[in-house]
C-alpha cells in the first residue's frame, strides 16, 4: 500500500495522538443475550435486525471504545456457504460496515470502525485443499464489501495459521486497506497451527503488506493472553501490540456457556495490557458493555506501571493454563501440554 494511504488512516492517527487505545467486546456473547441463535449466522442479522446491531456498536462506544468490530466475522464466502449464503458476500460486510459507520459517526468523537475479518474455517494444502490463491479471493471479496461500506480498516482475527494471516495481509494491499491482524493462542502459547508468539512477530516483519498493528485474540483466559504478549514484547518490535483476551475462563451453566471473568478482572487486565506495552487494548468472548466500561475506568485512573511479571500476572489474573508459553519448546518437549483444540 502506499505510505501516504498508510499514514493518513484513521487508525494510525488515532494511535499517534495517544498511548492506548480501547477496542470493543464480544460480538457474538453480546447478540446472543439478545436472541441470536446457536448456529444461526450473526451476519444475517446486519440486513435482517440491523437494530440490534447498531446497539451492539453503540453499547461498544457508549462504554468507552476508541475502536469496534463489525459483525462481519464470518462474513467470507468458504463460511456463508454453509448458509447458502456465498453469494451475499459482498452485502454483508457492505451493510455491516455501513451500520458501523453510522454510529461512529454519530458518536461526537474519532471512533474508529474496523472491519472484522475471520478465519475461512478451511485447511491450507498440503493438509487441507485450501489454495494461497482461493484464501486471498476470498479475503479480497470481504475486504471489498467493508470498504464500500466505510470501514476505516480491516480487522482480521482468531487466525492459527501462518499462511491465512499472510493471504488476508495480501487481500487487503488488492483492498488498499489498512489493516491489523491478531492469531489466536489457545494451546499451550501456541496457536491451533503450532505458531508461537515469537514465531508471529517475526512473520509480521517479513509480510509485504504488514499490519499497522498485531497481537492476539481470544485464546484461554486473560492471564494466557498477556503472557502471549509479554512474548511479543521480549522480542523488541517496535509495531504496536494488540490485546484482545476474554473474559475470563468459559464455564458450563444452567445449559449456557458463561464466562467467569467479573469487571474488576477486566480492569486489572487491561492495566496489565497497557504496562505490558500493549497499545490496542480490548476484550473477546465474554465481554460485555460493563467489562469495556470497568476497563476503561482503570485504564484512565491508574497510574502507569512497570512491565509485568508472570507472577504479577497469575496473582491478579488467575493461572496460567499450561506450564510453558511455547516459545523455546520442542513439539516433543514433555512439559508441553496440549489442549483441546475446539477450546
Amino acid at each position: 500500500m502506499d505510505e501516504d494511504v498508510m499514514a493518513q488512516d484513521a487508525l494510525s492517527k488515532l494511535l499517534a495522538s495517544r498511548d492506548w487505545l480501547m477496542a470493543d467486546g464480544a460480538t457474538g456473547t453480546n447478540l446472543f443475550n439478545m436472541g441470536l441463535s446457536s448456529g444461526e449466522p450473526p451476519e444475517f442479522w446486519n440486513t435482517d435486525k440491523p437494530d440490534n446491531i447498531r446497539t451492539l456498536y453503540r453499547n461498544a462506544v457508549n462504554a468507552g471504545s476508541d475502536i469496534f468490530l463489525t459483525n462481519t466475522f464470518g462474513g467470507n464466502a468458504s463460511r456463508l456457504k454453509l448458509h447458502g449464503a456465498q453469494g451475499r458476500v459482498r452485502e454483508l460486510n457492505r451493510v455491516g460496515a455501513a451500520l458501523g459507520r453510522e454510529i461512529a459517526d454519530a458518536s461526537g468523537r474519532v471512533v474508529v470502525v474496523a472491519g472484522s475479518v475471520g478465519p475461512t474455517g478451511e485447511i491450507f494444502e498440503p493438509m487441507g485443499t485450501l489454495t494461497h490463491a482461493a484464501a486471498v479471493e476470498m479475503f479480497h471479496e470481504q475486504a471489498e464489501g467493508l470498504k464500500e461500506g466505510g470501514a476505516d480498516v480491516l480487522w482480521v482475527e482468531t487466525i492459527s495459521a501462518p499462511e491465512e494471516y499472510a493471504a488476508a495481509a495480501e487481500a487487503a494491499a488488492l483492498a488498499g486497506m489498512p489493516w491489523c491482524g491478531t492469531m489466536s493462542f489457545d494451546t499451550a502459547g501456541r496457536t491451533m497451527m503450532g505458531t508461537t508468539s515469537a514465531a508471529m512477530a517475526e512473520m509480521v516483519e517479513k509480510l509485504a503488506n504488514p499490519p499497522i498493528a498485531f497481537g492476539a485474540n481470544c485464546g484461554v483466559g486473560a492471564s494466557d493472553l498477556m503472557r502471549t504478549v509479554l512474548g511479543f514484547a521480549a522480542t523488541g518490535t517496535a509495531r504496536p501490540l494488540i490485546a484482545k483476551g476474554n473474559a475470563g475462563i468459559p464455564k458450563y451453566h444452567d445449559g449456557h456457556i458463561h464466562y467467569d471473568g467479573t469487571p474488576e478482572l477486566m480492569g486489572e487486565y487491561a492495566v496489565l495490557a497497557r504496562n505490558a506495552g500493549v497499545r490496542i487494548i480490548g476484550g473477546c468472548c465474554g465481554t460485555m458493555p460493563e467489562h469495556l466500561a470497568a476497563m476503561r475506568k482503570a485504564l484512565e485512573t491508574t497510574p502507569k506501571g512497570p512491565l509485568p511479571s508472570p507472577e504479577e500476572i497469575t496473582a491478579k489474573l488467575g493461572a496460567f493454563s499450561s506450564a510453558s508459553d511455547g516459545t523455546g519448546d520442542t513439539s516433543n518437549d514433555p512439559k508441553r501440554e496440549r489442549r483441546n483444540r475446539r477450546g
